[in-house]
């Protein structure tokens, strides 16, 4: 087990590498970038006290290196100026349209956005899971019709909508604010248990949203997978020499059918980060979505690159996870490849 961790941290770091060189190319892909501009606007309109402070950032940052000495900069290979070291060493850079450290503009965005993606895969599975054994089980009863229609209904909605849709009843019937994460009055606030309560109450909405597709799809798939590991021998034998038919199905047949969405764990963080950016806008929620969506837009390059690879390292986490859970639950993978 140590050398197999062994081997795939390096891997991990092999993979990164090559990441954060694709996100920096793809990223100064477009001509010029944000102090350029901003620098050529200002120019413009002769305000040449802003210009030198620019014009400073470029040097400091090295945004007048060719572009290769400019990756090993933002990634801590080579020295930047007045005190800039880069990834490597715990320097995120500083975001130029925000004009605050990288840091700073994430802050709590970060913590919140693993929070609502990890309320929205207990979600999941807390709710598809129950509806895949139920209506694998009793197949063509009208539980089964009536899980197929919710699935086809989840997959079909669009986010967007279904999040106006719940806005407004969930504001209506509970009287809960619209949109954000807490109420307005707590924003700029400490953390207290009244704004921890706010914060419960309006965690529900997007995690329903964001999770209502996952949940519908999860469905389908277990089902299916269920469907066909309940038609195999084991599962025939298992019941013929005593076993009931709920220990026989939760020992063998269910842990089977759990092996793809194991293996789907790497995908579904970064999934839910990039794919629940337009329910993040239409809920107002604080999470590094909309930040990442505003930075691409603007070509502000080191909160851009910051968060792309947060959402990679999020992906090679993920993997590390799903190839450990599932060495755990079906004896027949091994690690390393064994007899």
């Amino acid at each position: 087990m140590i050398t197999f961790l062994l081997r795939r941290f390096v891997t991990m770091c092999v993979t990164l590498l090559i990441i954060s060189a694709l996100v920096f190319a793809i990223i100064k892909l477009p001509p010029g970038d944000f102090l350029t501009n901003q620098i050529a606007e200002l120019r413009a309109q002769g305000e040449s006290a802003s210009v030198a402070k620019a014009e400073f950032l470029i040097k400091q940052y090295g945004l007048d290196r060719p572009v290769w000495e400019q990756y090993l900069v933002w990634l801590g290979v080579m020295p930047g100026q007045n005190g800039f070291s880069g990834l490597l060493q715990g320097d995120w850079g500083w975001s130029f349209e925000y004009d605050r450290p990288v840091v700073e503009v994430v802050g709590d965005a970060l913590w919140l956005t693993l929070l609502v993606n990890f309320a929205v895969v207990i979600f999941i599975h807390l709710v598809s899971i129950p509806i895949a054994i139920y209506s694998a089980t009793r197949q063509y009863s009208i539980g089964d019709y009536i899980a197929t229609f919710i699935g086809y209904i989840g997959l079909a909605t669009p986010s967007f909508l279904l999040a106006l849709i719940l806005l407004y009843y969930v504001n209506r019937w509970f009287g809960v604010s619209i949109g954000g994460l807490y109420d307005a009055q707590y924003a700029g606030e400490p953390w207290t248990w009244p704004k921890i309560q706010s914060l419960m109450s309006h965690l529900i909405v997007p995690t329903i949203v964001i999770g209502l597709g996952g949940t519908a799809a999860m469905i389908r798939r277990m089902r299916a997978n269920l469907l066909d590991e309940l038609g195999k021998q084991y599962y025939v034998t298992a019941k013929a020499k005593g076993l009931t038919p709920r220990k026989a199905l939760l020992k063998y047949p269910f842990r089977m059918s759990l092996n793809p969405f194991i293996s789907d764990i790497g995908n579904l963080l970064p999934h839910l980060v990039s794919g629940s950016v337009l329910v993040s806008l239409v809920l107002s929620l604080p999470t590094v979505g909309p930040i990442l969506l505003s930075a691409l837009k603007s070509q502000d390059q080191f909160l851009a690159g910051f968060i792309l690879m947060f959402v990679a390292v999020l992906t090679v986490i993920g993997m590390l996870v799903s190839d450990l859970l599932l060495a755990w639950l079906d004896p027949r993978i091994r690690m390393g490849g064994g007899r």
